[in-house]
């Protein structure tokens, strides 16, 4: 049983020993530097910390989720990253302790006990003869040594000298300096990461916060100490208000970090190119001591931020504040034509009334500048056989560099009583594409995919009124049948081809109210779909038409021009129109929400950080480039003199050696062998 123990004992001991080993083994640390040089260049290449969104439409949902496992949004960050740092740090350090002591004590000895025989075996030697004593050649030797910049050490072998001389023993210490470097780099880098937030959230119960909630409200779970020694968090400030808490992003939830002071945004000034980029923006704020309620003013601008009470106040960006909207909510089904009313906030969720489907909408952002490339004309249906959607495609896809400002825009979700959100996107103005106004109203399904956009022509006054009203009257049976009935009293004669063609026109005109071109095309047998919509299209554009004219006339607008410009203007409208109205059925929302104004309020996105390592990091820099000089600019020479007795004085055997032999330790070796000759042969004379 004790010789079992032992031999488990002992095996324990060599597996240990093996560990720490393979952790302070060279071969380690350079596969270590391997994956982080590979991480690194991950993380300098693909733009980090960026909406989930953007890394989607750069690789497709397919590739990010593989690369979501490996977290190379947030690659420094990333728990095996962090890891490897962890490693790096304790390989480096065994390392260095295992080396360094060896390194120190081998760099102070002069190795004074070399056997003189063994110098015979040295490339660079040289033997002099000489008339001196061997106490007279130690001294010559000596100073000559001295001369050169050598220290040396003198050892009695028996009658006969052995002088041991150095210079450039600092070049060890580029060995220590490099590696400790690494360690205090790593240490830098793991005291700046998340690192330090992680363990408070293990170690201490922290609970990110993953829904909507008041600062007040967050309990203290979701709070980080105010003496957290490494943080780097948000904080959004809209104009006039202040805050003293920064926002930390904790896996999928936030975690609130309290700042030793608030900022108050007094104002918030951008200026932008004429590409619609910002140029510069930059913050005028107070700065409140919470503990002394000291103020003072400062402009926080892009490369100079705030430094205070040991952190970092850096401007990031800029956001909505909670803009007020003024909104007019169209009904995009029935037989009404008339907006509500209806006013939000930005960030914030409404209602929409139970007349309009009674859904929440979520106001998710405004754009007071939207600036797009429309030099060229935006892809549209060639004809409305071929394409019979109009909700496909970018809003405005340019063909040339003439860039416009196409004013304001707002995006908004609706969220279903099922839980299923859709985002919307609406331009408050109409935009020019195939030079006709257009108001255009985007719409996905979800984040990851592309807006598609419901073009609706502005009328006469720039509005989307005179379409709304041609929706309604669409919806209204009576109406259809009135334009139908029209529509067969130009294109047929009396009696029963009369009849058969307003029947034909009133079915056409309910399944495209319904279902739009596509329910003509599935009502249709597969091969006869061509000829049924070659006859099916004009005959419904036709009765839209007549519908547009009866629209009008109860709206009390002036008849339609028949000739010249405006007469085409009318038409084009129309034949927009027709696409729009196609498009409807699959645009997903029973209203339409359009910009009428708004209230901007500006605000302020900083990130504000505290960040010991940064020193850490600059002493870690400062110690790799003494490393990386003395390893490189500082060469270690080793000499040995021994001097023996003979007849007529005594003989000097002399070898030298270094780490790196090169051309200029050759030259420097001719030089002493040059000078122990003269020194030799001038006592000789």
């Amino acid at each position: 049983m004790n010789r079992v123990a032992v031999a488990f004992s002992s095996s324990s001991r060599i597996r240990g020993t093996d560990i720490i080993e393979l952790l302070g083994s060279m071969r380690f640390a350079i596969s270590l530097l391997m994956f982080i040089c590979v991480a690194s260049l991950i993380g300098t290449v693909l733009p980090q910390n960026q909406a989930a969104n953007s890394y989607i439409d750069q690789f497709g949902p397919f590739w990010f989720s593989v690369f979501d496992q490996f977290s190379i949004w947030h690659i420094y960050n990333s728990p095996w990253f962090l890891l490897i740092m962890a490693f790096l740090v304790v390989s480096t350090t065994l390392c260095v302790m295992r080396n360094a002591p060896k390194m120190i004590r081998d760099m102070r000895t002069f190795r004074e006990y070399v056997r003189g025989s063994s110098l015979r075996a040295f490339h660079h030697k040289v033997e002099v003869d000489s008339t001196l004593s061997v106490a007279q050649a130690q001294q010559q030797v000596g100073a000559l040594l001295r001369t050169q910049g050598y220290r040396y050490r003198v050892r009695q072998d028996g009658e006969a000298v052995m002088v041991a001389a150095k210079k450039g023993a600092a070049n060890r210490l580029g060995y220590i300096f490099a590696h400790v470097a690494i360690v205090v780099i790593c240490l830098g880098g793991l005291l700046d990461s998340e690192l330090p937030v992680r363990l408070q959230t293990w170690l201490f119960d922290k609970q990110p916060i993953m829904g909507n909630m008041l600062i007040s409200d967050v309990p203290e779970s979701g709070r980080l100490s105010a003496r957290n020694p490494s943080f780097r968090a948000n904080m959004l400030v809209p104009d006039g208000k202040q805050s003293s808490m920064g926002i930390v992003t904790a896996g999928q939830g936030v975690l609130l970090q309290p700042l030793p002071f608030a900022i108050r945004l007094k104002k918030f000034y951008v200026s932008y190119y004429d590409t619609g980029m910002p140029s510069d923006f930059r913050s005028d704020v107070t700065v409140t001591d919470l503990a002394t309620g000291k103020s003072f003013d400062r402009t926080i601008q892009v490369n100079e931020p705030l430094h205070y009470k040991g952190v970092t106040v850096y401007q990031s960006s800029f956001d909505d504040g909670g803009s007020g909207l003024h909104l007019k909510a169209w009904p995009l089904t029935g037989e009404s034509a008339q907006p509500l009313t209806l006013t939000g906030t930005v960030g914030r969720e409404g209602r929409l009334p139970a007349s309009l489907g009674g859904q929440t909408v979520d106001y998710t952002g405004l754009r007071v500048i939207n600036v797009e490339n429309l030099g060229g004309d935006s892809p549209q249906p060639k004809n409305l056989v071929a394409n019979v959607a109009a909700v496909t495609g970018s809003a405005a896809r340019p063909r040339n560099d003439s860039l416009h400002n196409v004013g304001p825009s707002m995006q908004y979700r609706l969220v279903g009583a099922d839980g299923q959100a859709r985002e919307f996107t609406q331009y408050m103005l109409p935009v020019k594409i195939d030079d006709f106004p257009m108001f255009l109203l985007g719409t996905r399904d979800t984040p990851a995919d592309a807006y598609r956009y419901l073009r609706i022509p502005a009328d006469d006054q720039g509005t989307v009124d005179e379409f709304m009203q041609l929706r309604a009257a669409l919806a209204d049976p009576a109406l259809r049948d009135q334009a139908a009935q029209r529509f067969a009293e130009h294109n047929a004669p009396a009696g029963e081809q009369r009849t058969l063609m307003f029947q034909a026109a009133s079915g056409a005109l309910r399944t495209f109210s319904e279902k739009g071109f596509n329910g003509i095309i599935d009502a249709a047998p597969a091969d006869q779909r061509e000829k049924i919509l070659n006859f099916a299209v004009p005959m419904i554009q036709l009765s839209l038409q007549e519908l547009r004219a009866i629209a009008r006339a109860q709206n009390h607008l002036p008849p339609l021009a028949t000739e010249g410009a405006a007469a085409e203007k009318q038409a084009q409208w129309l034949r927009l129109s027709v696409l729009a109205l196609a498009s409807l059925p699959d645009y997903g929302a029973p209203v339409a929400l359009q910009l009428a104004s708004f209230d901007q309020v500006q605000a302020s996105v900083f990130q504000v950080a505290r960040s010991p390592g940064k020193i850490t990091v600059y002493i870690g820099c400062l110690l790799l480039v003494l490393g990386v000089f003395s390893m490189f600019y500082i060469r270690e020479r080793r000499v040995w003199v021994w001097v023996r007795p003979t007849d007529q004085g005594s003989t000097w055997l002399a070898a030298m050696t270094t780490q790196r032999r090169n051309l200029d330790f050759t030259h420097e070796f001719e030089r002493l062998r040059d000078a122990l000759r003269r020194l030799g042969a001038r006592h000789d004379n």
